[in-house]
């Protein structure tokens, strides 16, 4: 459904409340978010509740605080207070299954929502990102057709981070094998954290005596501790990428300092993730849900929704002021001699 339709229906919706269940309750559907250090959880949070409330369905939610042994404690708290689906932010893939299960014998769906759960009984609700991979690079590389690149990826624990990876290569392959692309440095990021990317940004400058011209960085937040190393080395202008179109980054690609945000509208995925929920806790089958597709990694293959992203670039900010996901004084503050600032 597009993007503009689905808004609207929520906003159009009835509020009456239907009971779901022959015992005459309704929905209750469990969240467990990783953390909120993101800026985006909370749009998606909202965009969550609005889609739960126009279903007639209630919302319980937990946060991990970015530990997976704390997720799992709060999946089996959510299950104890009667959820009737489950919508999970894995704070570590590999690491959820005693929550599967623990779902699995309670009868309680699941949605993985954002990174994957290789585990079939999990729904899988995410944007493209391998995509995203090759918009974030297709950008970068327009800017910066050859020179020295850095790959600034994003948890080590967290499947998203290689599918952005492979879209990102996808898009680079051909210039690094004709000798006109090196990459002279690479690597995870703990937590997706800012900080943890601005250290491994300013350990790389060093590596390379600064001899560097372009970053592939796999989001915003990561984008914006880069943008700070390199504006330490008096080096912030080179091309930089992105993702969520976090308000500060779309600032920086106004600014010139990022050259991309691939803006993945969080309201979109927030609204899917509660209709499927309550279809799922209803009882549809998930290979019977909407635009459902099968997804493989590795030898797993889920069910999946994949959602479209949208490369923003200076040319192209409106955009994201015409959808009203960011206030025009937000993003063009400090900016001067941009039309969309006029």
């Amino acid at each position: 459904m597009k993007r503009r339709n689905l808004l609207g229906a929520l906003a159009a919706a009835t509020m009456l409340t239907t009971p779901a269940f022959a015992d005459g309750h309704s929905v209750t559907v469990g969240v467990s978010w990783s953390d909120f250090q993101e800026e985006r959880w909370k749009t998606d949070e909202a965009a969550m509740l609005a889609a739960l409330e126009a279903e007639g369905a209630k919302y319980l939610s937990a946060d991990a605080q970015s530990s997976a042994t704390k997720q799992l404690a709060d999946v089996e708290s959510l299950i104890t207070q009667g959820v009737d689906a489950l919508i999970i932010l894995a704070q570590d893939g590999s690491a959820i299954g005693p929550a599967l299960d623990a779902a699995e014998a309670a009868g309680i769906p699941v949605i993985g929502y954002d990174r994957l759960i290789a585990d079939p009984r999990a729904f899988y609700l995410t944007f493209d990102n391998v995509e995203v991979g090759r918009m974030q690079a297709r950008e970068v590389y327009k800017a910066k057709p050859s020179g020295n690149y850095v790959m600034i990826k994003g948890s080590p624990t967290d499947p998203n981070s290689d599918f952005l990876r492979g879209g990102q290569q996808e898009i680079i392959a051909g210039a690094i094998k004709a000798g006109d692309i090196t990459i002279v440095g690479e690597t995870y990021t703990d937590g997706w954290q800012p900080a943890n990317a601005q250290r491994n940004m300013e350990q790389i400058l060093t590596q390379t005596n600064n001899e560097v011209d372009a970053v592939i960085v796999s989001n915003d937040g990561m984008a914006g501790g880069v943008v700070a190393a390199l504006a330490s080395q008096g080096m912030d202008g080179i091309p930089v990428s992105g993702q969520d179109g976090d308000h500060a980054a779309l600032n920086r690609v106004a600014l010139g300092t990022q050259t991309v945000s691939v803006w993945k509208d969080s309201r979109e995925l927030g609204i899917n993730a509660g209709r499927i929920a309550v279809a799922l806790a209803k009882g549809t089958s998930m290979d019977a849900i909407e635009g459902q597709r099968p997804f493989k990694s590795g030898d797993v293959t889920v069910n999946s929704l994949l959602l479209a992203p949208q490369p923003i670039t200076k040319e192209n900010l409106d955009v994201v002021v015409d959808a009203k996901w960011i206030p025009k004084d937000v993003l063009c503050q400090g900016v001067t001699g941009l039309a969309v600032c006029e």
